[in-house]
């Protein structure tokens, strides 16, 4: 099943993607946001399957305006920093021993087309291209042999960052997390319409049409179940919690000279089997008087 997160008639919703029309779920009975969903009830999917059986109308998908983040406003959000050999070799790292790992905040990111700002303070605006694993059933001291049966499903994200202020200290918080900075979407897709993992989906990402990066999800130094499982060993995985599980070589602060995202900008972030991320390129805007 796929899902999307948008504005209609004002209220946000939650609609079954089926080719360029959609399903609004909400006006049927469903809640107005994925994560409510996943932390109600452990039979979120069959509830969302019965809702949409009984569709008799459907939204043309070109009249959706205003895309949301598929979850609005995860509990956790953890990221995963150098977690392809070639973009940690283009980093001048080693290939890491253990997962390197920070956070997002929801504030630092907006849904599919929906504009992301380059910060005022900073030029250094990068893209990069990764996958979304959105947690479904939660636990703690996970196995890997069990850890995917805690995935709901997965999505896409431009995890926008701001490399100049990133780079002043060893901890990558604050160029991680400028408000809008990245983008998360355009659907969610549920587990079951995957490769276990997602293992084997071509991800890439193009700034103004030209292929930045290219990647097999394959690729990943830990996989979404050593993730999970690792992940586990600190903390307790929640319903709705999501994991940003790294990019590919092909950034912009690794070329020579680098690439950064502009105003006027496109960035597409696709992922095989479940979608093309979009997001145009903006200032931050200058308030009067600053």
């Amino acid at each position: 099943m796929q899902l999307a997160a948008f504005l209609h008639a004002g209220r946000p919703s939650i609609g079954q993607l089926i080719g360029d029309e959609l399903v609004d779920l909400t006006a049927l009975g469903a809640p107005s946001h994925l994560d409510a969903l996943l932390t109600q009830s452990s039979d979120w999917l069959g509830e969302l399957q019965r809702l949409a059986r009984a569709a008799r109308s459907r939204l043309p998908v070109a009249s959706i305006t205003h895309w949301l983040p598929p979850l609005a406003a995860p509990g956790k959000a953890v990221a995963v920093g150098l977690n392809y050999v070639d973009h940690a070799a283009e980093s001048h790292f080693k290939p890491p021993e253990h997962p390197v790992l920070f956070t997002r905040y929801p504030s630092s990111w907006v849904g599919h087309r929906q504009p992301i700002v380059r910060p005022r303070v900073s030029q250094a605006l990068d893209y990069e291209g990764e996958l979304v694993v959105v947690i479904g059933k939660g636990g703690r001291h996970i196995t890997v042999a069990d850890a995917l049966s805690h995935v709901a499903g997965y999505s896409v994200f431009n995890e926008g960052s701001v490399r100049d202020v990133q780079l002043r200290t060893p901890q990558w918080t604050l160029g991680k997390n400028f408000d809008r900075s990245g983008a998360f979407g355009p659907a969610f897709v549920t587990a079951d319409e995957l490769p276990a993992g997602a293992q084997g989906l071509r991800l890439q990402t193009r700034l103004n049409g030209q292929l930045m990066q290219s990647a097999d999800t394959r690729d990943m130094i830990f996989s979404v179940a050593e993730l999970i499982a690792r992940c586990s060993e600190v903390f307790a995985w929640q319903p709705g919690d999501i994991l940003i599980a790294g990019t590919p070589a092909g950034v912009g602060m690794a070329r020579k000279p680098p690439v950064f995202m502009r105003p006027g900008d496109v960035c597409e972030v696709s992922i095989e089997g479940i979608g093309t991320l979009v997001s145009p390129i903006v200032d931050e805007a200058v308030e009067p008087g600053a």
